[in-house]
């Protein structure tokens, strides 16, 4: 079964779960240093923290995650297309969506929408290598979020 995920009201969650997002702010903001001592200042056991911590994200969190869509023109030769994603993934990079075009005049337009959070640098950093690639005529970002 695939993951849902749901916005809901902070006052009507379970007080584990907003003790555990209280948690995750600590430490993430550097007021406390240690799960053990962001646990203890907010009232949670260590094993309730970690129960919930994977599952439960504040929303700027998650819109914190940063996604690009990638239009790029491909010369129709085998390995291409393979080489841009070895490329993507050598950045870590993580390709989510693939669509490609059926090959016309010797060139097919691939788009790729691609996770960068985990990316060294920003996403211009991964475009200009994208576009210094063999068998790539051009690449542009066409939408981010």
């Amino acid at each position: 079964m695939a993951d849902r995920y749901f916005v809901v009201r902070e006052d009507i969650l379970p007080e584990a779960i907003q003790k555990t997002i209280l948690v995750k702010s600590l430490l993430s903001s550097g007021n406390a240093a240690t799960v053990h001592e962001a646990v203890e200042r907010a009232g949670l056991s260590r094993s309730a923290f970690y129960k919930y911590k994977d599952g439960v994200y504040e929303l700027n969190e998650i819109a914190q995650e940063r996604i690009i869509t990638v239009s790029m023109d491909l010369e129709h030769r085998a390995g291409v297309l393979s080489s841009v994603l070895a490329l993507v993934a050598s950045q870590e990079g993580n390709v989510l969506t693939m669509n490609q075009s059926i090959p016309l005049q010797g060139f097919a337009n691939v788009v790729l929408s691609i996770d960068v959070s985990q990316v060294a640098g920003d996403a211009s950093e991964l475009m200009e290598l994208l576009r210094r690639q063999s068998g790539v005529r051009k690449a542009s970002i066409i939408g981010r979020g």
